[in-house]
Order: C-alpha cells, then structure tokens, then sequence
C-alpha cells in the first residue's frame, strides 16, 4: 500500500547509489512517501529497501512535483518498465537553473510517473539519488 510518512534520509554510509532501472524484474510489496514529498520508499519482495531523494546541499531546493498513476498498479507485480529521463533548463537572465527528472514505472497492471523538480543557482546538484539501503 502507499502511505505518505515520516522517512528519514539515511547517513551516507548506510546506502549504495544504483541505476533506477535496477528496478526491473523486482516486485514492490509497498510504496511510501514522505510527508515533504522529498523522500520515495520502495520495498520489494525480496526484503530490499531502496530509496529516491536529494542529498540537500547549500542553495538548492528539490522535490516531487507530481505522481500520475496509481501506485497499486504497480504493486503486487514485477516491474516491466522503471526509466528515468531529465531536462536541465539554465536562465542566462536570472542566473538561475531547473532540472525536471521523470522516472516511469510500470507492470502489466499500470503505471507511475513520477516528476521531481529541482532549482538552485546552477552550481549545485538538482539530482535525485536513487539508493539501496545496506
């Protein structure tokens, strides 16, 4: 089931950063999302957890913008699709940058897109971190 929940960001050793595509094959038992809708939790049915987030720096700020589908149509089922796109756009007249990273998921029963928005002044890192907890 997905719930919106408090999840801490894990500390930098207690995690390894993989592909989103990792995903691939792996069926989801649950889906959670945390409260500042900055942090997503995966739970698959070989116990392993995996996390999408922003390691938050000086002058950045990132976050999910939007989740179309339903997460149930992707729950219960081995995942058949899990992409992730990006589109970084610079403003040479506020000196300001916008990076939007699409991640789509997807069984034979539906789909998630997931939409995070990232902005800072362009020096710093507008990314999401995908990560399996060790």
């Amino acid at each position: 089931m997905t719930n919106t929940v408090s999840i801490d960001k894990p500390e930098y050793d207690e995690y390894t950063l993989v592909p989103f595509k990792t995903l691939l094959g792996k069926t989801l038992v649950s889906v959670d999302v945390n409260d500042y809708k900055n942090v997503i939790r995966f739970t698959t049915t070989d116990n392993e957890t995996y996390l999408m987030f922003h390691e938050q720096d000086c002058c950045e700020d990132v976050w999910v913008e939007d989740i179309v589908g339903d997460w149930n149509d992707v729950i219960g089922s081995p995942i058949v699709r899990a992409e992730e796109s990006r589109k970084r756009i610079y403003d040479n007249e506020c000196c300001e940058s916008s990076t939007w990273t699409y991640y789509k998921l997807a069984t034979i029963k539906g789909y998630v897109d997931i939409r995070w928005c990232g902005t800072s002044n362009g020096y710093y890192s507008e990314s999401v971190d995908f990560v399996i907890l060790k």
